[in-house]
């Protein structure tokens, strides 16, 4: 079975910088770290790959230092990586993204199954996933929370509805978004550190993808453009309340109801 699985490098900290001119997010000079929901994608995939056999391959997107999640995704267990790097590509919003992450999986030839985490925690748009299944022209299941069959032909997965659990059974090929907690990531592997140090990582650009055409990739693919990235605001209060249970409980009724909790 070939599984690919689409990884981000994304922010290790909140204190990042803005671009004034594009209203994106700075990335270079950050420390970094793999978006912590592509953790459980990866391990998903690691598990079919113990069940069933097969290839798990990942991709990203994003500045030369991303190649670093790909080196992790190797200590991992992940088998073959690609990055997709050029500076056309930057600035991309979700749209971009997704285009220019199909045109990279197309790149990397046949597969039966590929598996993104939810979201980004430098986003936490949960489109890309699905916009990338539809570049692709294959169905795709999001808020996946646990996978209850699999064979060489299909898949059937349960999946977080909001007010419902369903299951369903999607044919191959096909992309599922992973919840956190499907399964526990393993840890890196020093072993295979040492193994994949020498290991061959694709950079493609622009020029590598089928669809050259610079108005469907980063800042000009893009019809949507955020105005404007802060951090949240820190506050550090606190209040320190004494007496008993009855005269506690009355304290964070009037505290909660301030803040029309309730």
């Amino acid at each position: 079975m070939e599984i690919i699985v689409c990884i981000k490098q994304v922010p290790e900290t909140n204190k990042v910088q803005v671009d004034p001119v594009t209203g994106v997010l700075i990335r270079e000079g950050i420390d970094t770290k793999m978006n912590p929901y592509d953790l459980f994608a990866i391990e998903t995939a690691l598990r079919i790959k113990e069940k069933m056999g097969g290839h798990v391959k990942v991709i990203s997107m994003g500045p030369p230092q991303a190649i670093e999640v790909i080196k992790e995704a190797f200590m991992m267990g992940a088998d073959d990586g690609i990055l997709l790097s050029d500076k056309k590509f930057a600035g991309a919003d979700v749209l971009a993204t997704a285009y220019t992450l199909s045109q990279g999986i197309k790149k990397m030839g046949n597969f039966d199954l590929v598996i993104t985490g939810k979201q980004t925690t430098d986003g936490d748009t949960a489109q890309v996933g699905p916009e990338t299944a539809e570049y692709l022209g294959i169905p795709h299941i999001t808020n996946v929370l646990c996978i209850m069959e699999i064979t060489e032909k299909n898949i059937t997965v349960e999946m977080d509805m909001l007010d419902t659990v369903e299951i369903a059974k999607l044919k191959f090929p096909c992309l599922i978004s992973v919840e956190k907690d499907i399964f526990q990531p393993r840890l890196p592997s020093y072993k295979r550190k040492l193994e994949t140090s020498n290991k061959d990582i694709k950079v493609l650009g622009i020029n590598d993808m089928d669809d050259k055409n610079e108005k469907k990739y980063g800042l000009k693919g893009s019809p949507t453009q955020v105005e404007r990235i802060f951090p949240p605001d820190e506050n550090t209060d606190k209040e320190i309340w004494e007496g008993d249970g009855e005269d506690l409980a009355d304290k964070m009724f009037e505290k909660l109801k301030e803040f029309k909790f309730i």
